[in-house]
């Protein structure tokens, strides 16, 4: 067979992943905190984007605007005779010929007479507080507080190491051992936790062992108690010393918190040579004790989740779905600056190329609003006996189904439904919650969520009494009868994720919290 060129036209159809399409695609998984820093960078880099004003006009198009309207009014405003009378009544209401007269008896009319404020400091004084009548402008109703926020007076927290900074001169006089403080101050976690080696810090600030632990041992005493600690258990003897209640039989119970860990009451009692009665004192202590002794203290500045989606009771008995305008991203294209400047032939190509990104920003921005209501909309009809009755009515649902009846891919619903939270009369919660697992129910009947599911199996273990404590196939039976078919592997499975102690130790548990409560 002969080997030759040959030249064919061919037609086919594929989908090509363009720059701008992929911006599409970031900024549906975007929160608002990162969509607001990406159309700062847009704004910056674009000269045809702009951030609209108070009133929703361009900013600097808007000063513009209002120089030229009113700084070049007809001749003929003037001449309106209703408009020259307002101005003589106004004249002869408010002045006369009088001068300071007529100012005096404005001021005793008005009483607003500010000449003797202080009768008793002599001399008038004149009263000028600029940065009063600044912050008056800023509070609301005074037509300039737009930017008004109640966390700008919102008092200062005061931290675990300004708290400790302040005591650690009463207790060391000398500046070497403030040093040494310090350095322990700074390696503290948010808990109160020493995180530091005393042998290596000694080592490092040049200074002895018996220095370093005794500078320690100080700061062990300061507030919060329990502070400077290196373990939980150390942590729990320095409360207990500071009550005056550490002595041996306590002792062996903080040096084995594994043991009270496995509700091993039987072995704690052997070791610290009491009996049960004592025993369920020494626990009802422990109890009493802080193990995280920081956590008292402002580690950060914690910031409010705002809801990208409300939801609200309509008047027809239905749900009324709404965007949040605090998240929806503002920003215009500057159509008259690119005309003016296009006229003159210059940069042409550079605006043109600037004004269809601008564009695509914006119907990007827009679409993306439109797809977070759609799917925002489905899931509240879906979870409509959720909204109504709580979370146990909570309804099995997955993307698939959400992407179906919008006729979207799932991928699209995977993105949007990420990080963003839907404000309910239930309360605030993240998209992804109302998305969770189908479980079968009995003899067929409509199936069950799997949080649903979950809420279930904790207000069961939360309602049973120390004497009559559930096991899992307790608890499996219950499910069945509620019409919810559950292995016993599964509800061990739920049980443990959400931290629930397996029935032998709650009921060890709940026993002891009886007795200590009787006590």
């Amino acid at each position: 067979m002969a080997l030759s060129a040959n030249l064919f036209l061919r037609q086919t159809q594929s989908l090509v992943m363009t720059p701008q399409l992929m911006q599409s695609i970031q900024l549906l998984q975007m929160t608002h905190f990162e969509l607001n820093q990406f159309i700062a960078l847009e704004v910056e880099k674009n000269p045809l984007l702009e951030f609209p004003s108070n009133d929703g006009e361009a900013g600097g198009e808007r000063g513009e605007a209002e120089d030229g309207e009113y700084a070049h009014q007809p001749e003929d405003a003037g001449s309106d005779d209703g408009y020259d009378n307002r101005t003589e009544a106004l004249s002869s209401d408010w002045y006369d010929n009088g001068g300071s007269a007529s100012t005096s008896r404005l001021n005793d009319e008005l009483d607003a007479n500010y000449t003797n404020v202080f009768p008793d400091d002599g001399a008038p004084q004149r009263l000028d507080a600029p940065e009063l009548v600044s912050q008056w402008k800023s509070m609301p109703g005074s037509g300039e507080g737009a930017d008004y926020d109640l966390d700008d007076f919102v008092a200062g927290q005061v931290s675990l190491r300004d708290h400790l900074a302040q005591q650690i001169p009463f207790v060391l006089p000398d500046m070497a051992d403030r040093l040494i403080a310090q350095n322990f101050v700074d390696q503290l976690d948010d808990c109160g936790y020493l995180q530091a080696d005393i042998v290596e810090a000694g080592e490092r600030l040049g200074t002895s062992l018996a220095q370093a632990e005794r500078v320690l041992a100080t700061l062990q005493s300061l507030d919060p108690p329990g502070v400077f600690a290196r373990s939980l258990a150390e942590c729990l003897a320095i409360q207990l010393r500071q009550k005056d209640r550490y002595d041996p039989a306590m002792q062996a119970l903080v040096e084995n918190l594994e043991l009270l860990a496995r509700r091993d009451f039987a072995t704690l009692k052997r070791l610290c040579g009491v009996d049960e009665e004592d025993l369920l004192d020494m626990l009802g202590e422990i109890r009493q004790l802080n193990p995280k002794p920081g956590s008292g203290f402002e580690a950060g500045v914690s910031e409010a989740i705002t809801p990208d989606v409300v939801v609200r009771h309509a008047s027809d008995g239905g749900w009324l779905v709404e965007l949040n305008p605090d998240t929806l991203p503002r920003v215009l294209v500057n159509q008259s600056y690119f005309s003016r400047v296009t006229k003159n032939g210059e940069d042409h190509a550079f605006l043109s190329d600037c004004l269809q990104s601008a564009n695509w920003l914006t119907r990007s921005l827009d679409q993306r609003a439109k797809t977070i209501m759609k799917v925002a909309s489905e899931i509240v009809r879906q979870q409509d006996a959720f909204l109504l009755h709580g979370v146990d009515h909570l309804r099995p649902l997955n993307l698939k189904t959400v992407a179906e009846a919008i006729k979207m891919h799932e991928s699209t619903v995977s993105r949007v439904t990420s990080n963003k939270y839907m404000l309910t009369p239930r309360g605030l919660f993240e998209l992804k919650y109302f998305f969770t697992v189908s479980i079968s129910a009995v003899a067929g009947g409509d199936s069950h969520s799997a949080e649903a599911v979950r809420h279930k199996i904790r207000a069961l273990i939360l309602q049973e009494s120390p004497e009559a404590v559930l096991s899992d196939d307790d608890i499996v039976d219950m499910l069945k009868k509620g019409g919810v078919d559950l292995a016993r592997r599964t509800v061990a499975k739920y049980r443990e994720a959400m931290n629930i102690a397996s029935s032998v130790q709650r009921r060890r548990e709940k026993r002891a919290l009886a007795k200590v409560a009787g006590f």
